[in-house]
C-alpha cells in the first residue's frame, strides 16, 4: 500500500468531541507495510519510532499541547514536537495502542497529522499557503477601502462633512471590516480557541482578544454615536500581522521543507526484470513492491530506489546527496549504487540489496527526521518561559486599562489593545529553532549531516578536537602489504583465509582490507562462537581449534611484533602465533589543510589511537599533530577524554570534539561533548553521533565549526532582539505611545526579522 492511496479526507480535522478510537479515517495507517514507510523499531526493544508532519501549528504552545495530549496516552513513551519544523517524533508501543489512535488524538486538537513522505502533507501545505494568500488579499483590499473612508474624517475641518455623511462613512468601514474579522482573521481565532480548550495561553490569545475588543468597542461606539472608531487600525493590524505571518511561513517552509524534497528523490516506479538473466522481459513495478534481490533497469535521469550493485552497463552517477560533491562518479559492473543518487548518462542494470530504511538513503532520512524533531536546549527554555510571558502580558493589559480609565477613559481600551498585540513571544520561541534548521540545511548541502541539533551549541564552544587514526586521519582504504608466517606447516593463503573469516563481520578498515585481499576465494570459512573484544581483537572456533586475531597482547601476549610504521595484527591459535599481517595506511589527502584550518580557529588538536606507537606517530607527524596517545584501550581512551574535559594539573576544563569512524570508538564518542563520525564508518542507523561527515572530507569539519559559531551568534542576536523588542514596546504601549495598528506592525515585523536573520545561515 502506498501513501498515495490514502483517502484525501485525512486532511480534514477531527472535531474536539470525536471519540479517538472510533475515528476510521486513519485506520489505513495501521497497515504494517504502510506503517513501515514512516516508522521503524526503536532502540528500546518492543517500541516503535514514528515521524509525523503536523500542519496547523503556529507557535511553541501548539507543540506543547500535542506533547501533553499524546504524552498521557497509553503506550506512548516519548513525544517530541518541533513547531518550527512542523514535525513530531513518537516512541510508542504497538501492543498498547494503534498509530491510527495517535493520529486521531492529534486531529482532535484541530491539527492535521500526516506520515512523513505523505503526498497529502505537501498538497495540504500548498493548499494552506494559497488560503493564507487569499486571507492576506482580502485583508489588504478591505484595509485600503476602509482607509479610503476614514481619510476624509481625519482631514476634514469642522463643517466639511455633515454628521449623517460621517456616520455613513463609518458604517461603510464597519461593513468592510466584517470580511476581515470573519474570514481573514480566522486563523487567529481558531488557534486561540484551541489554546483555551486546552487550558493554555498561546500567542494568538492576546492577538484575538485585541481584534475582538477593537471590533466590538468600535461597533458599540458607532451604534451609540459616541466615541472613536478604529476600524482602520483594526484592518491595518490584521493585514500587517497576516503579511508577516505569511512571509514567516514561506521562510519556515523553505527551511523545514528540505526533508520532503529529500524524500521525493526516490522514484515512485521503476522497470523490474522478471527472470534475469534467462529472460529480458520486464514490467513496471511500484516502489513499495520492490524486494531485495530484484534486478532493475534504471534509465538516465532516474534515481536509484535502493542500495545495490551494477550488474551491466557503464554510466555516471550524481551522488551529491551523500558527498556534497557535484562531480559525477563513473559506475561500471561491480560498483556499488546508493539509493537517492541519479543515473546521468546511460541505462544501468542493478541488483537491489537494501531498501527503505535499511538503505543508506533511509538512514540519512531517519537521522534528518530525528534532528528535525529534537529541540535544542535554548529552544526548550524559550518555550517554557513563553507561556509565563503571555500570562504576564494579559495582566499588564488589564492593569494598563485600569490605570488609563482613571487618567483618560476614552483611551483605556485602546491602550489595552496595543499592549495585547505588541507582544511577541513568537519571536522568542523561533529564535533558536529557526537558526538551527537553517544551519543544518546548509551543512547538509555540504555533505555534513547534523543528527543532534543541540550539538551545534557545544561545537561552537569547543576548545579541543581529538582524532582517531585508522579510517579517520588515515584513509579508510587500508591495504594488506604482507603476510609473515611465523609457524611451520602454515602457508600465507591459509593464514589469510583464517584471518579474513575471523574479521568477516567487522566494518573496521583493517577488516575491509582483509576482505578485499581474499575476494577471489571460493567460499569463506565457517567459524563458531565468534566473539569480539572491543579494541583488542576477535576470537572464534574452527574445526575444534580456538583462533584469535588482533593485537599481540590479546592474540598471544608473549609474542612481540617488531616495531614498524605499519599497522600489524597477530593471528594465533591455542598453541601459539601463526602469522603477522602487516597493513599500510596513508593520510587523507585533505587532512593537513583541515587540521591547519582548525588551528587557525584556535582549537587544540590531539590523537587517540589504539595502534602501536610507531604507526600512530608516523601518521601524526604527517598530519602535524604533536599530542599523540597511542596503544590506548577503550578504557584508557575514556580516561584521557575525561581528563581533558575535567581539567586539572594546571589545565582548564575543555569541551571536546571527538572525530572517529564510529566502529570501535563507541564509548569515547558517547563521552565527548560533540561526536563526529566519518560517513564511510559504521552504519548510520547504529551510530549515535552528533554529526556525520557523509562527504568523508575532513575539510568539512572546520566549515561545520565555523557555521556552528555563526549559528550561536545569530541565536544570541535573535534572543537579544526578541527580549529588547518586548522590553521596549510593552512599556511604550502601556504609556499610550503606540496605536494598535503600529503595535500589530511591530509584532509581525519582529517575528519575520528573527526568521530572516536565521535564514542568513542557509546562504
Amino acid at each position: 500500500m502506498a501513501f498515495e492511496t490514502l483517502d484525501p479526507s485525512l486532511a480534514l480535522p477531527a472535531g474536539p468531541g470525536a471519540a479517538i478510537a472510533s475515528d476510521a479515517r486513519y485506520q489505513a495507517l495501521d497497515d504494517a507495510e504502510l506503517q513501515a514507510q514512516f516508522s521503524r523499531p526503536a532502540e528500546q526493544e518492543g517500541l516503535t519510532e514514528s515521524w509525523l508532519l503536523v500542519d496547523g501549528m503556529v507557535c511553541a504552545a501548539c507543540a506543547q499541547s500535542i506533547e501533553q495530549r499524546l504524552g498521557g496516552m497509553p503506550g506512548v513513551h516519548r513525544v517530541q514536537v518541533n513547531a518550527a519544523a512542523g514535525r513530531a517524533k513518537l516512541i510508542w508501543d504497538q501492543r498498547q495502542t494503534a498509530v491510527s489512535t495517535l493520529f486521531a488524538a492529534i486531529a482532535q486538537l484541530n491539527y492535521r497529522p500526516y506520515p512523513v513522505q505523505h503526498i497529502e502533507g505537501d498538497l495540504q501545505r500548498r493548499r494552506q499557503q494559497r488560503q493564507a494568500l487569499w486571507r492576506l488579499f482580502v485583508a489588504g483590499f478591505c484595509m485600503m477601502q476602509v482607509m479610503m473612508y476614514a481619510t476624509p474624517i481625519y482631514f476634514a475641518t469642522p463643517g466639511d462633512i455633515t454628521p449623517d455623511m460621517e456616520q455613513l462613512l463609518k458604517w461603510a468601514s464597519w461593513l468592510l471590516s466584517l470580511p476581515i474579522v470573519l474570514f481573514a482573521a480566522g486563523p487567529f481565532f481558531r488557534s486561540a480557541w484551541q489554546d483555551l480548550l486546552a487550558r493554555r495561553i498561546g500567542m494568538d490569545v492576546p492577538v484575538s482578544l485585541g481584534i475582538l475588543i477593537t471590533f466590538v468597542a468600535s461597533s458599540l461606539a458607532l451604534m451609540q454615536r459616541s466615541g472613536e472608531v478604529y476600524f482602520d487600525s483594526l484592518s491595518m493590524f490584521v493585514f500587517f500581522l497576516l503579511g508577516g505571518r505569511y512571509l514567516e511561513t514561506l521562510a519556515r517552509n523553505k527551511v523545514a521543507g528540505n526533508l520532503e524534497q529529500l524524500a521525493k528523490r526516490l522514484p515512485s516506479s521503476v522497470e523490474r526484470l522478471l527472470d534475469y538473466p534467462a529472460s529480458g522481459e520486464s514490467r513496471p513495478a511500484l516502489a513499495h513492491q520492490l524486494r531485495s534481490g530484484d534486478v532493475l533497469r534504471i534509465l538516465p535521469g532516474q534515481a536509484f530506489p535502493g542500495d545495490g550493485v551494477v550488474l551491466d552497463g557503464h554510466s555516471a552517477v550524481d551522488e551529491a546527496l551523500l558527498t556534497g560533491e557535484g562531480q559525477p562518479v563513473d559506475k561500471s559492473p561491480g560498483d556499488p549504487l546508493v539509493a537517492g543518487s541519479y543515473n546521468l548518462h546511460a541505462p544501468l542494470l542493478m541488483r537491489l540489496e537494501r531498501l527503505g530504511r535499511d538503505s543508506r538513503f533511509g538512514e540519512i532520512v531517519a537521522l534528518m527526521e530525528r534532528a528535525a524533531s529534537e529541540k535544542p536546549r535554548l529552544a526548550a527554555l524559550a518555550d517554557r518561559y513563553a507561556a509565563h510571558f503571555l500570562l504576564a502580558v494579559l495582566v499588564l493589559a488589564a492593569l494598563a486599562a485600569g490605570v488609563w480609565r482613571l487618567i483618560e477613559p476614552a483611551r483605556a481600551i485602546w491602550v489595552a489593545v496595543a499592549v495585547l498585540v505588541v507582544t511577541c513571544p513568537c519571536a522568542l520561541s523561533l529564535a533558536t529553532p529557526a537558526a538551527i534548521l537553517a544551519a543544518s540545511g546548509r551543512l547538509a548541502r555540504e555533505g555534513v549531516l547534523v543528527a543532534h541539533p543541540a550539538a551545534l551549541e557545544a561545537m561552537a564552544e569547543a576548545q579541543r578536537v581529538v582524532f582517531d587514526k585508522t579510517g579517520t586521519l588515515s584513509h579508510e582504504q587500508v591495504l594488506l602489504k604482507s603476510v609473515q608466517v611465523v609457524r611451520e606447516g602454515f602457508d600465507a593463503q591459509r593464514a589469510l583465509a583464517l584471518a579474513a573469516a575471523l574479521d568477516a563481520q567487522s566494518l573496521h578498515p583493517i577488516a575491509r582490507a582483509l576482505q578485499r585481499a581474499v575476494a577471489t576465494e571460493a567460499a569463506p570459512l565457517k567459524l563458531e562462537s565468534l566473539h569480539e573484544e572491543r579494541g583488542q581483537g576477535v576470537e572464534a572456533w574452527f574445526e575444534g581449534e580456538r583462533y584469535r586475531l588482533g593485537r599481540a597482547s590479546f592474540a598471544w601476549p608473549d609474542f612481540r611484533i617488531e616495531d614498524s610504521i605499519d599497522v600489524s595484527s597477530l593471528l594465533a591459535d591455542q598453541n601459539g602465533p601463526i602469522a603477522v599481517l602487516h597493513f599500510g595506511e596513508r593520510l587523507r589527502e585533505d587532512a593537513v589543510a583541515a587540521l591547519q584550518a582548525l588551528r587557525v580557529q584556535g582549537l587544540q588538536l590531539a590523537m587517540l589511537s589504539g595502534d602501536r606507537s610507531h604507526s600512530a606517530a608516523a601518521i601524526a607527524a604527517q598530519a602535524g599533530i604533536s599530542e599523540v596517545l597511542s596503544e590506548q584501550t577503550p578504557e584508557s581512551k575514556l580516561a584521557a577524554l575525561a581528563a581533558w574535559q575535567q581539567g586539572g594539573a594546571g589545565r582548564d576544563a575543555q569541551r571536546v570534539i571527538m572525530v572517529g569512524d564510529g566502529i570501535n570508538d563507541g564509548p569515547v564518542l558517547s563521552r565527548a561533548d560533540v561526536s563526529v563520525v566519518m560517513g564511510s564508518g559504521a552504519p548510520l542507523s547504529q551510530s549515535d553521533a552528533d554529526l556525520v561527515l557523509l562527504s568523508n572530507r575532513l575539510g568539512d569539519l572546520p566549515l561545520a565549526i565555523a557555521l556552528a559559531r555563526r549559528t550561536q551568534a545569530i541565536i544570541k542576536q535573535n534572543l537579544c532582539w526578541a527580549a529588547a523588542y518586548n522590553a521596549l514596546c510593552v512599556p511604550l504601549a502601556m504609556l499610550g505611545w503606540l496605536p494598535p495598528w503600529l503595535a500589530g506592525l511591530g509584532m509581525a515585523a519582529s517575528s519575520l526579522l528573527v526568521v530572516l536573520n536565521a535564514l542568513r545561515l542557509a546562504r
